[in-house]
């Protein structure tokens, strides 16, 4: 049997358990640069056990939805931020762990504007442009040891808009 899984629109709330939505939305912190700049400050919870924050640009293949969800994966080291170098929306899947297992997956569309940091150890889904050309800049734990865990379900799931 497959379960379908419903995307909603990604909201700062929703996602709180997860990660962090970051987005110029409301009244900056501060003006800057003569008063010509907003700064929206400290929109992320960075967190690394060790290591050092990188920035590094990934270019992903365009999904398109209805989209199977076969994995997640979590990185137990450190927080990963998914920042789009476009306006356009990307898909966010994130699920809640038990016992180590992830349960219960949901699936979020980004609106223009939007970027993503996942919590250090969310089950998350892969980078999931839903468009040309996909590129990110993506800010994570740079260090030794291993950082990344997968799962792949057994169960069926397809993401629909």
């Amino acid at each position: 049997m497959t379960v379908t899984i419903k995307t909603q629109p990604l909201t700062a709330e929703a996602l709180a358990p997860y990660g962090d939505v970051m987005e110029a939305s409301g009244t900056p912190d501060k003006l800057i640069n003569q008063g010509k700049c907003g700064r929206f400050h400290d929109k992320a919870n960075l967190d690394f056990s060790d290591g050092k924050a990188g920035i590094s640009i990934f270019k992903g293949e365009k999904e398109v939805l209805p989209l199977p969800l076969k994995m997640v994966e979590r990185h137990p080291e450190g927080s990963q931020a998914f920042v789009p170098m476009s306006e356009n929306p990307f898909l966010v899947v994130v699920a809640r762990d038990q016992d180590g297992t992830p349960v219960d997956p949901i699936a979020f569309l980004t609106k223009p504007g939007q970027a993503i940091n996942f919590h250090r150890g969310t089950w998350h889904g892969v980078l999931a442009p839903l468009s040309e050309p996909g590129i990110f800049a993506v800010i994570d734990r740079i260090g030794d040891g291993a950082n990344l865990k997968e799962h792949w379900f057994d169960k069926d799931y397809i993401i629909e808009e």
